[in-house]
């Protein structure tokens, strides 16, 4: 059994009440005197408090989902099988990827949630369960892949399509992307209805090195978080996928943490990611006890963490070329200050957007509110990649190549359902654009 199954997590309940029943059955035959008594009383309570504590931590980690498996739990992540999974269920050697690697996983809650696509996945789309493995951090990251029904139909076949990373809260795991922001099922929903583009949607954590928060930090002489989100999971889906190559292809998206990371993400890595939308983030990165000592001692740690700071960075560094839609509420929110300041900062070339709800807090029940507009407006920043994988005739000399897609337009071929602005429900929260 899966150490996320929930065979695992019932079997594990039902011998812990098993173990008080047989306890409190035999106390009275163990409550006499002599050494055998006494030791038969330890032994009852330390069986009893361990299948507890058992049970309660596989309850946590299926909420959460610090680990993804029985090898992760036990460090034994280099010995995961070296298969890749290719366009859907073609296998590749290890030899063959540059950069990263997808594996097939087991189930990782997904068996669990509910109002997935069922049906041909040309018809419905498909959700597939994976281990993100990256080369150069050598971190293993659990995640879900959304594949939209067009990835499978035949007029589609040699499109690359558009990336949307979304990047789960902490302490969270990828079965609240798919369960309670119902991220899969909101976006074929809207890609049925024409209302967003077809795209490759990749459902992850945060921290790389869980029970850890890591924050999408480079920590010194620690997990190279930001390298595993901006190198390795790219390299991985590009090698696993029919997804683009250039970065106005790539967005990345979260909610409180991974809202954090979204807008870190593209600020500081504009040639990676151009858009980003961060549901309850925060504007600055800062130690805690979750997270430990993210940016080292000293004035150089100072100066990393200065540079996590996006306040400081828009007053003080040249703009990038991105697009943000942060999301915040006037009451409930403890961020819609720095988030107000945010909006006012942005200069060009970089431009914001915003969702301001009149009340909310720092839950699901309002980011399933603004879920929904949030995946439409990134929808709208992406390119829908050409034919890449056609051979294009050399250029004649002396004329000059056709500009490529600029990105933030949402540019797509004309066989790809269109978005018309009236069929796009609007935000009954106040937008504001920075």
């Amino acid at each position: 059994m899966g150490l996320t199954s929930q065979s695992l997590e019932i079997t594990v309940v039902v011998l812990a009440l098993a173990c008080v029943a047989a306890t409190v059955w035999l106390w009275p035959r163990l409550s006499r005197s002599g050494v055998r008594s006494v030791l038969g009383r330890l032994g009852a309570i330390v069986v009893t408090q361990l299948s507890i504590v058992c049970a309660l931590a596989l309850a946590v980690n299926s909420s959460f989902e610090f680990y993804g498996s029985w090898d992760e739990l036990l460090g034994n992540n280099e010995q995961a099988p070296v298969s890749v999974s290719q366009n859907g269920g073609q296998y590749a050697s290890i030899g063959n990827i540059k950069g990263g690697l997808v594996q097939p996983a087991g189930p990782q809650g997904l068996d669990r949630v509910t109002g997935l696509p069922k049906g041909p996945a040309d018809k419905v789309g498909k959700v597939e369960s994976v281990r993100i493995i990256g080369r150069r951090t050598r971190a293993i990251n659990p995640g879900f892949v959304y594949l939209p029904p067009q990835y499978f139909q035949q007029q589609f076949r040699r499109q690359r399509f558009p990336v949307m990373v979304v990047i789960s809260g902490y302490p969270g795991g990828i079965m609240n992307l798919a369960q309670h922001l119902q991220v899969p099922q909101n976006a074929g929903r809207l890609i049925a209805q024409g209302r967003m583009q077809p795209t490759v949607i990749v459902m992850v954590r945060p921290t790389i090195a869980p029970p850890r928060d890591t924050e999408c930090v480079d920590v010194p002489g620690g997990p190279q978080a930001e390298t595993f989100f901006t190198k390795d999971l790219p390299d991985a889906m590009k090698s696993a996928y029919r997804v683009g190559r250039d970065p106005s292809a790539w967005g990345a998206f979260g909610y409180s943490s991974g809202g954090t990371c979204s807008l870190q993400l593209a600020m500081r890595n504009p040639k990676v990611y151009t858009s980003a939308v961060s549901l309850s983030g925060d504007y600055r990165i800062k130690d805690d006890l979750t997270t430990g000592s993210l940016f080292g001692p000293g004035l150089a740690g100072a100066k990393r963490e200065r540079e996590h700071d996006l306040l400081w960075r828009l007053k003080h560094l040249p703009a990038p070329q991105v697009s943000a839609l942060v999301a915040s509420s006037r009451q409930g929110e403890q961020d819609y200050g720095d988030t107000m300041k945010f909006i006012h900062a942005a200069k060009p070339p970089m431009t914001v957007d915003s969702i301001i709800l009149p009340r909310g807090s720092h839950q699901f029940t309002t980011w399933r509110r603004e879920v929904v507009p949030a995946l439409e407006w990134q929808s709208q920043q992406l390119t829908f990649p050409q034919d890449t994988e056609a051979v294009k005739p050399p250029a004649k000399p002396g004329t000059v190549p056709p500009k490529s897609p600029v990105p933030g337009q949402g540019t797509a071929p004309s066989n790809a359902p269109a978005a018309s602005p009236g069929e796009r429900k609007r935000v009954e929260a106040e937008q504001s654009r920075g």
